[in-house]
Parts: structure tokens; sequence; C-alpha cells
């Protein structure tokens, strides 16, 4: 049984098939979903989500492609969310250096401020990280002491890894573990401590092989574990309970 870390189940590309998804994911043997927000708007739509569906909980934040529309009165809202006990973190929130959407300075700022949210709530935290290593690792030294979260989908390094590792945070894996060339995301997952370990779809982005190029879904969350079981030479099943139980554990989901 697995739990998808990480899932976009509010986007529009699922508007036709929602409720098909969510039981298809069930079916599939989909134990939770954390549906994590990228605006205001969206984060509102994850928290209706999670309070439809037991199975479903909610992450609330603003995504650094979005950062240059935030105010004072959004972080005070994302706090206010995250009283409600089905959301479970701050997130997804960090930088995003490939599309620049925002420019750079306000996407620190604006990941910084919710950082805080996150300490103010007693909160996890979920980091977007593209193209942004060396900012990403520099504020979370800074600004994210004492606080627990999770690099999601993610790109890095396994010598950042074991940077990460060492600041008490966690790493999920997506599709793109899953993509032959991809040997620096290989390493890493066979290296990561067990307890460490999250799997997820960012779905409908990332999907795995071997539906790759297709929207993706909460019910391929299997795929990629399949492969980062595989890449580590340990039991599917073992795998799948080691990550469901760290997934619960940093969110704090009984």
């Amino acid at each position: 049984m697995l739990f998808d870390s990480h899932a976009h189940l509010d986007d529009n590309r699922f508007d036709n098939d929602r409720a098909e998804v969510i039981e298809r994911a069930k079916e599939a043997g989909i134990v939770g979903i954390v549906n994590a927000g990228a605006t205001m708007e969206s984060s509102a739509r994850s928290i209706a989500l999670a309070e439809e569906y037991d199975f479903i909980y909610a992450a609330v934040g603003i995504h650094p492609h979005d950062a240059k529309e935030a105010s004072k009165c959004d972080y005070d809202q994302l706090a206010a969310w995250a009283v409600n006990p089905k959301v479970v973190a701050i997130g997804e929130i960090g930088l995003d250096y490939y599309y620049d959407l925002s420019p750079r300075e306000v996407q620190q700022q604006v990941f910084i401020r919710q950082l805080d949210v996150a300490r103010q709530c007693n909160k996890p935290f979920i980091i977007h990280d593209r193209d942004a290593h060396g900012d990403i690792m520099d504020i979370l030294k800074k600004e994210a002491k004492g606080l627990t979260g999770v690099l999601h989908c993610y790109s890095g390094s396994w010598e950042m890894a074991k940077e990460v590792l060492k600041m008490g945070f966690y790493i999920s894996f997506a599709g793109p573990v899953t993509y032959a060339k991809d040997g620096k995301l290989k390493e890493v997952a066979t290296n990561v401590p067990l307890d460490r370990l999250l799997v997820e779809t960012d779905c409908p982005y990332l999907t795995p092989k071997p539906y790759r190029g297709r929207r993706n879904e909460p019910a391929y969350v299997k795929f990629t574990a399949e492969e980062v079981a595989g890449v580590r030479g340990m039991d599917f099943a073992a795998l799948a309970e080691a990550a469901t139980a760290n997934t619960k554990h940093l969110f704090g989901i009984a």
C-alpha cells in the first residue's frame, strides 16, 4: 500500500474525471494523498478536496511562479488555514530559476516568509526546487533551523542530498527516477536512508514509465516506488511500507 506524498488533483486537467481518478487510486491500494497548493486559489481547492475525501490531505502555499502576487494577507490566510486538521504542510514553496516567472529576489522573500508561517504553525514544509539548488540550500540553512520538511520531486545530486539529510529533511522521488538516463537520481534513490524516503506523482505532471507522455495520476505512484525498490535491490512491499510510514510521520498523519 502506497501514499502519494505530492499531487495536484485540483488541476483543471482532472475536471472531467476527478472522481474516477480518485477511485482508481483507491483501487490501486493508495492509502493517502497529499494535495499540494500552488496558489491561494489552488490551496483553497486542496482543502476542499481534503474535506471531501477522508484519505486526501492538503498542503497550502504559494509556488515560486506566483511569488510576485503574494501579499501579507496571504500569509495570514495560510496560517489560518493551517489550523484545519486536514492541512498537514505549508507547500509547495521554494525557488524556480528555470522559468523565472517571478523575480528571483521576490521568490526568495516569499519563500522565507512561508518558512516563517511553517514555524508559526508548527507544520512541515514542501520544497519546490528547480535549477536553484545553491540558494535553496543557503536559505534552508539560515531560515529552516528547527523545522522539518521534504524536498519534493528531488532533482539534486547525492552530495546535495547528504546536506539535506544532515539538516533532518526528507527526500521525495517522482516519475523522473524511472527515466532511463537519469543516473544521478538513481544514485540518490539507492543511497538515501530508508527512513527518509518518500514517493510521489506530482500529478498531472512527470508521469513515470511506462505511461510517460500521458497525464499522471496517483495510481501511477507504484511505478516510481517499483523503480526505487529495484535500484535499492529491495522488496517492493518493504519499500512501500517504509515510504508510507515516512509520509505519515512527516505530515503527522495517524
